[in-house]
C-alpha cells in the first residue's frame, strides 16, 4: 500500500476543499492515487460541500418539538431563504429535531454521528448529502433538549422557523390539560418578550454590577446627591430584572399579571405544585454576522 505522507493530504485538500480526514481516507481507499481520490470525493459530494462550507449561512429555520415530557430545539442554517422555504431542507430540519428529542446527544459533534431516521446515512453524512443536492452551504448550528419527571414541556415556533422556544413546567400534575395550555402560552410569551434569564437569582452578579454601574453614572451625571442615587439604583435594578427575568416580566397574554404570578395560580387550579423550572429561545440567525449584498454593484460587475 501507498505511503499517505501529510503534504499528499494537504495537496488533495488544496485542490478539493474537503475535509482533512475525509482526504486522507479518500488517498488510503485509492492507494495513493490523487485523481482517483478526487473523483472518489466528488463522488460523494464531500468536496462540493467542502467548497461551499466557507459561505455565511444565516437563513434557515428553527424547529421546536415536544412529546409531554421532552422538547427540542434546534436551528439548522441555510445560506438563502429561498433554500429555507424548499419541502427537502425543513424535511431535513425537522429529522433533526427528531433525533435530538429521541437520541439526546450531548453536543453537535455527537449529534452527528447518530443515525438519520430513515436515510441509512449518519447525521454527518446526509448533512453532506442534502449540501451537495441542494446547492448551498448547510449548517447544524446549536440544538438545546428539556426533560422533566414529573413534568410537561411545550414547544412553540413562531413565523414559520424564524422563532422557536421550549418552556418546562414541573408539576405533580403533568396530565393536567390546563398545564399544557398554560406552558405553551408561556412558550408564546417567551417568543414574544425574549427574556434573557429565568429569574434574579440567574442573573450573573458581573452583569448587575455592571448594569447598576451604568444607572449610578447617570444618576450623577444629573446631579443627584449620592443618598438619592442609591434609592434610583434600587428601583432601576428592579425594572431591569423585570425586562429581563421571564418570572418578573408582565404576561403578554394578560398584562395585569407577572409571569410569576401566572405560575403560582397554575398551582392552585390544579390543586398541586408547578413550577417553572427552564425555558430555551432561539431566534433563527442570532449572533451570526450577515453579509451585506449589493445586488445593484454585482450586476453591474457581472455586465463588465
Amino acid at each position: 500500500m501507498a505511503s499517505i505522507t501529510a503534504k499528499m493530504v494537504a495537496d488533495l485538500r488544496a485542490k478539493t476543499g474537503a475535509g482533512m480526514m475525509d482526504c486522507k481516507k479518500a488517498l488510503t481507499d485509492t492507494q495513493g492515487d490523487m485523481e482517483q481520490a478526487i473523483d472518489l470525493l466528488r463522488k460523494k459530494g464531500l468536496s462540493a460541500a467542502a467548497k461551499k462550507s466557507g459561505r455565511i449561512a444565516a437563513e434557515g429555520m428553527v424547529v421546536a418539538l415536544s412529546d409531554q415530557n421532552q422538547g427540542a430545539l434546534v436551528e439548522v442554517n441555510s445560506e438563502t431563504d429561498f433554500v429555507a422555504k424548499n419541502d427537502a431542507f425543513q424535511a431535513f430540519a425537522e429529522g433533526i429535531g427528531r433525533v435530538v428529542l429521541n437520541e439526546n446527544p450531548s453536543d453537535v459533534d455527537a449529534l452527528k454521528t447518530v443515525d438519520f431516521p430513515g436515510s441509512g446515512r449518519t447525521v454527518a453524512e446526509e448533512l453532506t448529502h442534502q449540501v451537495a443536492t441542494i446547492g448551498e452551504n448547510i449548517n447544524i448550528r446549536r440544538f438545546l433538549r428539556l426533560e422533566t419527571n414529573p413534568g410537561v414541556v411545550a414547544s412553540y415556533v413562531h413565523g414559520a422557523g424564524k422563532i422557536g422556544v421550549l418552556v418546562q413546567i414541573d408539576t405533580d400534575k403533568p396530565d393536567s390539560a390546563q398545564v399544557s395550555e398554560t406552558a405553551r402560552q408561556l412558550a408564546m410569551h417567551v417568543a414574544a418578550a425574549s427574556p434573557q434569564y429565568l429569574s434574579r437569582d440567574s442573573v450573573p452578579q458581573d452583569v448587575i454590577d455592571r448594569e447598576k454601574e451604568i444607572m449610578r453614572a447617570k444618576a450623577l451625571e444629573s446631579g443627584k446627591p449620592d443618598n438619592i442615587v442609591e434609592k434610583i439604583i434600587d428601583g432601576q435594578i428592579n425594572k431591569f430584572f423585570g425586562e429581563v427575568c421571564l418570572l418578573e416580566q408582565v404576561y403578554v397574554i394578560d398584562t395585569d399579571k407577572k409571569v410569576g404570578k401566572v405560575v403560582e395560580e397554575l398551582a392552585k387550579a390544579i390543586g398541586g405544585t408547578a413550577v417553572l423550572s427552564a425555558y430555551g429561545r432561539y431566534a433563527l440567525g442570532e449572533g451570526i454576522e450577515k453579509k451585506d449584498d449589493d445586488f445593484a454593484a454585482e450586476v453591474a460587475a457581472m455586465s463588465k
